[in-house]
């Protein structure tokens, strides 16, 4: 089965994705597709596979550490209070990890709720030149935690 998944890891392997900011020996560190929340992004897997319970157990506990670790850094660039982990695979049935950095500016009626109460269609789409110091920002601090390998 091709997913979106599948295209954009294919797109990072050409070194044509524009969202790729790095990556990890799991997969890959891209920013998502709208920046309502700046820094979000995601860790595509690669190889692709259906879901986390398809790696064996060393190949679960890298990505799922890389994951927290691509977190450490959002919170270093962006200042959030905290990340907010999210992998579902509903629509996409392809691993996937959303990470969200939460800030206390949020919206009132947002700030506690799940990110999916957002209308991410009238939300700030990623912008490469508006984009580009927050990849680089993440990059660098991925570099310094020894998880970038590209």
């Amino acid at each position: 089965m091709s997913t979106l998944i599948h295209q954009r890891v294919r797109d990072c392997n050409l070194g044509i994705y524009p969202k790729a900011i790095g990556r990890v020996s799991s997969g890959w560190v891209v920013a998502g597709d709208v920046q309502f929340l700046p820094g979000y992004c995601l860790l595509l897997p690669d190889p692709v596979v259906p879901d986390l319970n398809a790696l064996d157990d060393e190949a679960r506990k890298t990505f799922l550490v890389e994951m927290s670790v691509i977190g450490d850094a959002i919170l270093a660039v962006t200042g959030a209070v905290r990340i907010n982990y999210e992998m579902l695979g509903n629509v996409e049935p392809a691993l996937h990890a959303h990470l969200f950095p939460r800030r206390n500016d949020e919206p009132e009626t947002l700030r506690l709720k799940p990110v999916w109460f957002y209308d991410w269609d009238k939300e700030r789409a990623f912008d490469p030149a508006l984009d580009a110091p927050m990849m680089a920002a993440i990059r660098e601090e991925l570099a310094k935690r020894g998880v970038l390998i590209d």
